[in-house]
């Protein structure tokens, strides 16, 4: 999870450069294309067709609608917003999926950790400042990213335990390919010089990224993965820093801070309500 979260800022930070010069749906075709190409290529070195097999192609499919969904709300975000905003705003990826679990899945989900996902939320309007100048309406795409991604999470959730990394990365890439040729009649650019390169190490990172973050879910629960995630502020920062001198303002800080302290509250609670299952569960 702490590779995967590294990186994924490859990701977003080529896709920021990439876009300044280069649609944004043409950049999110090529981002699900070039990553099917190497996912084909991983397929067929490592296991074959067999790992096409999948028992939940339509899980599978929802997956892939839900993440290309997703990558054009936080692509179109990323053209507008700071890497560190961004980051900070999806944040609150985990708060979402412990209030969604609770409405799509019926899991028990506490006042405590409802007022956490509350607060959390509150956090978010921090960084968006809503009704001043430092609002833009950007902020509203990447919150839409999150939302998305947090579906993406509960189905890959599903998946996790009986398809394997290469054979959910495929169908990944394969529906968000799909997906992505919607809007290229009216939006298609050719890529020029050094865009194809950078459009090669966004397709990597997505590939790497994903690999990673499904390997990571099929090895842990969801519950002990989730702090890692929050290590990605650091490498986003760090990038915004050194390829665009974005520096993030304090009220980001302080936003993203409540939302991390949330995000971690909530983690802490379903871990200690998991271990108290557990411990029923050997001596009832």
């Amino acid at each position: 999870m702490l590779a995967a979260m590294a990186v994924f800022v490859f990701l977003d930070s080529t896709a920021k450069l990439v876009m300044q010069t280069l649609d944004t749906f043409t950049a999110v075709f090529f981002r699900y294309a070039i990553a099917l190409a190497l996912t084909c290529v991983l397929i067929w070195r490592t296991g074959g067709l067999s790992l096409l097999h999948t028992r939940h192609p339509w899980l599978q499919v929802t997956r892939g609608a839900l993440l290309v969904v997703s990558t054009w709300f936080n692509f179109i975000a990323l053209r507008h917003l700071e890497l560190a905003t961004s980051a900070a705003i999806f944040f609150t990826v985990p708060l979402l999926v412990c209030g969604l679990s609770a409405l799509l899945l019926g899991e028990h989900v506490g006042p405590r950790r409802w007022l956490a996902v509350a607060i959390g939320l509150l956090g978010v309007l921090v960084i968006m400042r809503p009704g001043t100048m430092a609002f833009h309406w950007a902020m509203l795409s990447s919150l839409a990213a999150a939302f998305c991604s947090a579906l993406y999470n509960i189905t890959t959730r599903k998946v996790g335990s009986h398809d394997r990394a290469e054979t959910s990365l495929f169908f990944v890439g394969l529906f968000g390919s799909i997906g992505s040729l919607a809007p290229l009649p009216w939006h298609w650019q050719m890529p020029q010089g050094s865009e194809w390169l950078m459009l090669l190490i966004m397709g990597t990172a997505g590939v790497g990224g994903h690999f990673l973050l499904i390997q990571a879910h099929r090895l842990a629960s969801a519950a002990t993965l989730a702090p890692y995630i929050y290590t990605e502020i650091i490498w986003m920062t760090i990038a915004g820093i050194i390829l665009f001198s974005h520096y993030p303002d304090r009220w980001t800080i302080a936003g993203a801070a409540i939302v991390i302290a949330c995000g971690i509250y909530v983690w802490h609670r379903e871990r200690a309500h998991a271990l108290r299952e557990t411990a029923v569960e050997i001596n009832p």
